[in-house]
């Protein structure tokens, strides 16, 4: 079945850095924006960012606007996210999606698995 595929999570230090890699199994993913969320324990699945199908126009949260960078690399239908100045607060679950639409919400044609980002000293 068609879905995405992360990696790049684990265990990164107080004010370390990292990139998650979304890669598409079952479609292409060139034809698709991607956006990127993140939840904590007990909350809401919140949007932190999105990219259009060809990589010009990209939005970001307030929460993580100047910290994080949206990528993709439509060559090898991949897309990615930069975190950086990672902190305990930084809700710890980060899901890539892909949809046909820029506005990309909870009802995303396809989801990652959701792998933990725990920040940790």
């Amino acid at each position: 079945q068609a879905h995405l595929v992360e990696s790049g999570g684990g265990l990164v230090q107080p004010g370390g850095s990292l990139r998650l890699s979304c890669a598409a199994s079952g479609f292409t993913q060139k034809y698709y924006a991607v956006g990127w969320f993140r939840q904590a324990p007990g909350k809401e699945r919140e949007g932190i960012s999105c990219i259009s199908v060809n990589g010009i126009r990209t939005n970001y949260a307030d929460s993580v606007n100047g910290r994080f960078t949206i990528s993709r690399d439509n060559t090898n239908n991949m897309a990615y996210l930069q975190i950086n100045t990672l902190s305990t607060e930084d809700p710890p679950v980060y899901y890539c999606a892909a949809d046909r639409t820029y506005s990309l919400g909870l009802a995303s044609a396809y989801w990652g698995q959701g792998p933990q980002v725990t920040v940790s000293s």
